[in-house]
């Protein structure tokens, strides 16, 4: 089963169980040519495809027609989930939510750059304002997590500023060196920073306008949540004494 595409210049060339081609036109405007560059790509894991046929046969059908309604009524979820992209941690199979209950927003570390005034690529800011100002959410989590490796990498910065392969994660980790604890990394140490990072997301969300007014307002409540993986355990900070206490027992 043969399929082509062309966008933007690009040409897909796919086959079913075939490595996949991509094949795009190079400008060299030192040589004043053209060159073709030519990339091969593995088959697609028979696991995933499984998943997508189960999908389609087992779950869809179940949901079929609250998708019908979201898709004729449009998205609106009342929470905005800030985590990590850690493939243990799953948001809709942690909060046991359907699909459009939750908007999610994901990245290394779960973390928050500080708003930014000038128009750049800030994939996580946008996140941010279409979840708060367009999709007007009333619940912004922060959800930390056990064991996180973004966080581990702090306290062997070495290791990650030597590596030529990752230019751009030493420079994102430094948006949680400020929870660090001094001292060589221990597992209460590793805890203790997780958490404190989680704090510090939450503060950097409000140099957000849209996020600061929504809250002063009352028409947005922030949260920090830690999950804890090897227990599906989930701790709460609680504001008024700055502890992480258990949710949901």
């Amino acid at each position: 089963m043969l399929a082509a595409a062309c966008v933007s210049g690009l040409v897909l060339v796919g086959c079913w169980r075939e490595p996949i081609v991509l094949r795009r036109q190079v400008s060299t405007e030192a040589a004043g040519t053209r060159r073709r560059a030519r990339v091969a790509y593995a088959p697609m894991p028979e696991h995933l495809v499984d998943g997508l046929r189960r999908f389609k046969r087992d779950v869809f059908p179940a949901y079929a027609e609250h998708y019908r309604r979201l898709v004729a009524e449009g998205q609106q979820p009342t929470t905005l989930f800030l985590g990590c992209a850690d493939s243990r941690v799953v948001p809709d199979l942690l909060t046991n939510t359907a699909p459009g209950e939750l908007f999610v927003l994901r990245n290394v570390g779960n973390l928050v750059p500080p708003f930014e005034p000038e128009q750049s690529y800030h994939g996580v800011a946008a996140g941010i304002e279409f979840g708060v100002a367009v999709l007007r959410v009333k619940d912004l989590v922060v959800c930390g997590h056990s064991h996180c490796g973004a966080v581990r990498a702090l306290y062997s910065p070495a290791t990650i500023a030597a590596n030529a392969a990752t230019p751009h994660i030493d420079r994102w980790l430094d948006l949680a060196r400020p929870a660090q604890i001094p001292g060589p990394s221990s597992p209460e140490s590793l805890r203790r920073t997780e958490q404190r990072s989680i704090v510090l997301q939450l503060e950097r969300l409000l140099t957000y306008p849209i996020v600061r007014e929504r809250v002063e307002s009352g028409e947005l409540c922030l949260h920090g949540w830690y999950y804890l993986i090897e227990d599906g355990s989930v701790l709460a900070l609680d504001a008024g004494t700055g502890r992480f206490e258990p949710l949901g027992h």
